[in-house]
């Protein structure tokens, strides 16, 4: 299986979980269901939902101007989420007596991704 960057095949295996991908032992949740079955079907739905224009769009397959303009903003609000979430944990592990340490390395390195990427596209023009 070739994998290429807009193959509905490659996103069906990443997000079903194909071996290697995401699940490499399989567990049974409290169920019984072993998690790559279900992981596996979700993937499946995926690749065999074709008619719908969200699916496309996430597939990658139906790509356009404007799901590459709706998938930058959900990709700035997923990014604004987990520097909420990485503040509100830096703030409860020092609250704690922590000293916060994975938390402050996360934001840190967030912070100079982001300096570096405003300075790349300024450069750029």
């Amino acid at each position: 299986m070739v994998f290429t960057k807009t193959s509905p095949a490659s996103a069906a295996a990443v997000i079903g979980g194909y071996p290697g991908f995401g699940c490499p032992r399989p567990r049974l949740s409290g169920r019984g269901h072993p998690h790559p079955i279900r992981l596996t079907a979700f993937g499946l739905f995926f690749l065999l939902a074709g008619r719908s224009e969200t699916i496309r769009g996430l597939r990658g397959d139906g790509r356009d101007e404007r799901f590459a303009q709706i998938d930058l903003r959900a990709t700035a609000i997923t990014g604004l989420a987990l520097l909420v979430a990485l503040i509100v944990a830096w703030l409860v592990a020092i609250a704690r007596g922590q000293s916060g340490s994975p938390y402050d390395w996360l934001l840190a390195i967030g912070g100079l991704a982001y300096l570096l990427a405003v300075a790349w596209f300024r450069w750029r023009g």
